[in-house]
């Protein structure tokens, strides 16, 4: 168990489990987007240890970018997405993958991904390490997912509790 801030939080998910689904993730990705020049897209902050995982995995050329969105206060997530920056290069006629840490209602990325059909990609694929498929309120397609989990509060490997923990390895889930 551990404390951040204010709560505190007990191991959920070890690091080489997430590993081995990264690696699973990646190799799924390449064989797919082979020859396809790809655009990663990183939803950062959360996303930003999964991205650099998955691109190491990854062997084929890609082209990676960053947006920052943000639809959390505390350990609740909020109806209003923040777009604090995006990248400012031409999307049409390419292939879009979205690297996000956790998809939980949907808000954020039915958000983004409105956006983004404006843009005249070629495609647009969303990939997120963990989906809360309890809580999970939209209808847009997730191309690669890598763990379904339930509505549970978590931190690590990315994530956080108001901007601590991201940096802690594996998954920690808050406790009561």
């Amino acid at each position: 168990m551990i404390k951040v801030k204010d709560k505190f939080f007990k191991t959920y998910m070890d690091q080489e489990t997430i590993d081995k689904k990264v690696v699973e993730i990646a190799q799924e990705i390449q064989l797919d987007f082979r020859g396809k020049d790809p655009l990663f897209i990183v939803v950062l902050n959360g996303a930003f240890r999964f991205a650099a995982d998955l691109a190491r995995n990854l062997k084929l050329p890609a082209e990676w970018q960053f947006v920052q969105l943000s639809s959390y206060q505390g350990t609740e997530s909020q109806e209003d997405v923040v777009e604090y920056f995006s990248p400012k290069i031409p999307f049409a006629g390419r292939h879009l993958i979205i690297i996000e840490d956790i998809v939980d209602t949907g808000n954020t990325m039915t958000y983004y991904l409105r956006k983004l059909e404006k843009t005249q990609a070629a495609s647009v694929q969303l990939v997120s390490l963990f989906v809360k498929e309890d809580v999970f309120q939209n209808q847009f397609p997730i191309y690669k997912k890598g763990f379904s989990i339930p509505d549970d509060f978590i931190i690590g490997y990315g994530l956080d509790y108001d901007e601590a923990g991201r940096n802690l390895d594996g998954i920690w889930q808050v406790t009561e």
